[in-house]
């Protein structure tokens, strides 16, 4: 058992994440008293991913006075509309005992800015998370050939998938034709790079932690 306690806590969280965060919980390095998901691949709507952000949180504070939402604050809530109307923002809205991991998307998450350029070596990479594969039809929906095309062959050093679960070692081993086939759709060599889930880790204790001290 991890030895801070999240039992008095609850975790909302993109459903991309799902696999990452189950490995935590199923590993024992995280004990939230529970995890609620939105759906997969809300980057591309952020009204629905607002709405559900909203609805999840409010679930979860039923139970809990403490809730750590698992977003993104650059990258995941984009309102063109309303281009001030930003993710902390919505956290704010959200009350008191809400606060978010401290991460600019989800592959920040896994790995900081600066591993991330390490990994690339100085190439253009497209960066994925194990969600982004497990979930492709709903992280890309609406997208067709034509807007891979125009979004994925520019990234001249292939695809990387951030994989802290081994999600890809099993895809090769098992389905190898499910990489191939959305290696073949983007356009790009796609690779898994191995990496710890320590750095996730660590940023949902400094979560809790702000909580603890009535930060918001």
């Amino acid at each position: 058992m991890t030895e801070k306690s999240l039992a008095d806590t609850a975790i909302v969280a993109c459903g991309t994440l799902n696999p990452e965060l189950d490995f935590l919980k199923s590993h024992d390095l995280i004990d939230p008293g529970r995890i609620i998901y939105t759906k997969p691949g809300l980057h591309q709507d952020c009204q629905e991913l607002e709405r559900q952000l909203f609805d999840a949180v409010r679930r979860a504070q039923k139970d809990y006075d403490r809730v750590i939402v698992i977003y993104g604050g650059k990258f995941c809530y984009v309102n063109s509309e309303e281009p001030t109307r930003t993710m902390d923002r919505l956290i704010e809205e959200l009350g008191e005992g809400v606060v978010r991991i401290q991460a600019t998307h989800c592959m920040d998450m896994l790995a900081s800015e600066e591993e991330r350029e390490q990994l690339a070596g100085g190439a253009d990479v497209w960066w994925m998370t194990t969600g982004w594969v497990k979930y492709r039809n709903q992280v890309f929906a609406g997208w067709d050939k034509g807007t891979a095309n125009e979004n994925f062959p520019r990234h001249d050093g292939g695809a990387f998938v951030l994989d802290g679960v081994g999600m890809c070692e099993d895809y090769l081993n098992n389905r190898p034709e499910e990489i191939l086939d959305m290696s073949d759709w983007m356009g790009l060599p796609l690779q898994g790079i191995s990496v710890s889930l320590n750095r996730f880790r660590e940023l949902i204790l400094q979560a809790a932690e702000k909580l603890e001290g009535g930060g918001k």
